[in-house]
């Protein structure tokens, strides 16, 4: 298939199904946390404004959730199918780690999620608060032993290799090794930053359509207060992050940094665009601040950053990859902190809520977590190449003994049935977002809270009707969803 090899079909097959399943459980983790905070805040303060939010992202994280549990059933059958010597090789470390997440993290979400979507006016106020607050704990455990199995992948500990089989001999290594507390942090933060614009931009364009209301107001407030202060809390983790791969797999910062070679002896400059050559080994093109590389990686002004050519050809990874991968995750890191500070002077002058250039801003910037996040993954993964096991086993030895054929017909079939099904749940998460919180009145007569009458919370009964701009016929129709 277009001459590609059964592994190359292989790897493309995971990065595409991975690619669409990271998404949901982003989502997820920060809305969980995010429905938790709301539903505290109304039973703390009795303002109804945080009532009508919680019952309008717990559609969207229903949502979320379930496109999340189906996509991720098909990243453990790949295991089996398209790696199964990898499987057999470490899977006495990743099936483990992987089983634990399940029986912890997944089945403490699944105890509580329907007391969460379906209790809010069958049982009272503390019950329904605490399964809210227990699905969001489940998201977090379920990060802790996902990352713990991927990290352990990445800087491998705690095991002896048996007939060439890992054995893992101390439990405690193998789940915290190097990179894990690193990485963890970066991805828990993560999520909550794409969940944060996620809801910022969808305020804002509310708000650009002249749907000016508290609720639309404080989701927009929340959100911005969220960037300010967990942006620039993201890049001192990722600095640190940096730091431990820079010790652990020098490699992958060499091709990151587009980094070719030390003869010169001078301090490593920072390359801030080019295009590295893989075959002509040098990086194209290439503007580059001096002195800067050391700063950052190494905290000094004349150390040395690891250079590519240190290594052999055959253990590099594909430098064109990742050099620009990561800079797209700083870049939208930086657009984040730019909107966070920009956001604090609006707040100043009295203006957030009124800003046009600032509430557009918001509404592109709607997307920016996500794909910093499947920039960042695509660094950490293309990075550890031509490993899958750092260190240990290559990619190349772990993958199942399918035909290019085989593989190319499944490749298309996922791309088919991924696009159809998730398409059509990612059109209908916009569905809702668009018709925004149901507030007045008028709407919540009877509502309560736990244990009053209230209208039901089912997901798919919130935008059956009336998702199109007549909802809101008064207001004047600026920016799309």
């Amino acid at each position: 298939m277009f001459g590609l090899e059964a592994l190359d079909l292989a790897r493309i097959q995971f990065a595409f199904t991975i690619s669409f399943h990271i998404i949901f459980p982003a989502i997820t983790i920060g809305l969980a946390s995010y429905l938790a905070v709301l539903e505290g805040l109304w039973l703390k303060t009795g303002q109804t404004v945080y009532r009508d939010l919680y019952h309008f992202w717990v559609k969207i994280f229903a949502v979320n959730f379930g496109m999340g549990v189906v996509s991720g059933l098909v990243m453990a059958y790949q295991f089996g199918t398209n790696w199964s010597a990898f499987s057999d090789f470490a899977g006495s470390v990743t099936g483990p780690l992987l089983a634990y997440e399940v029986l912890t993290a997944f089945f403490l979400e699944a105890g509580f999620l329907g007391v969460m979507l379906f209790g809010w006016n069958r049982v009272g106020p503390g019950l329904h608060f605490f399964s809210t607050v227990m699905v969001a704990v489940g998201t977090l455990i379920s990060t802790f032993w996902i990352l713990a199995s991927n990290s352990w992948m990445q800087t491998p500990q705690g095991f002896e290799i048996v007939d060439g089989r890992v054995i893992p001999v101390d439990w405690f290594a193998v789940v915290f090794n190097p990179s894990f507390p690193y990485r963890l942090a970066h991805m828990a933060t993560a999520a909550f930053l794409a969940t944060a614009f996620f809801v910022g931009a969808s305020a804002a364009w509310h708000l650009l359509r002249g749907r000016d209301t508290p609720a639309m107001r404080k989701m927009f407030s929340m959100a911005l207060w969220m960037a300010l202060l967990v942006a620039p809390v993201q890049a001192v983790i990722g600095d640190f992050h940096g730091l431990n791969t820079l010790k652990h797999q020098p490699a992958k910062i060499a091709a990151i940094e587009g980094h070719w070679d030390n003869s010169s002896g001078e301090p490593t400059p920072l390359i801030l665009f080019g295009w590295p050559d893989m075959q002509r080994e040098e990086t194209r093109f290439k503007i580059e601040v001096p002195y800067l590389g050391s700063l950052i990686l190494t905290h000094s002004l004349d150390k040395q950053v690891p250079a590519l050519k240190e290594f052999a050809k055959e253990d590099r990874p594909n430098s064109t990859i990742v050099f620009w991968s990561f800079r797209i995750m700083v870049a939208m890191g930086l657009l984040m902190i730019l909107a966070g500070v920009w956001s604090l002077w609006l707040r100043w002058r009295g203006s957030l809520y009124r800003s046009r250039p600032f509430l557009y801003f918001c509404l592109w910037m709607g997307p920016s977590g996500l794909i910093a996040i499947l920039a960042g993954w695509f660094t950490t993964e293309i990075g550890r190449q031509p490993w899958v096991v750092y260190g240990l086993m290559r990619t190349a030895e772990g993958v199942s003994m399918h035909s290019a054929a085989q593989l190319g017909l499944t490749l298309v079939l996922f791309v088919v049935v991924y696009f159809a099904v998730f398409g059509a749940g990612f059109g209908y998460v916009m569905r809702l977002v668009r018709k925004g919180p149901v507030t007045g009145e008028g709407d919540h007569q009877d509502d309560g809270g736990p244990g009053t009458r209230h209208t039901p919370a089912r997901p798919l009964s919130a935008a059956k009707e009336g998702t199109d701009d007549s909802d809101h016929g008064g207001e004047h129709a600026e920016g799309r969803a």
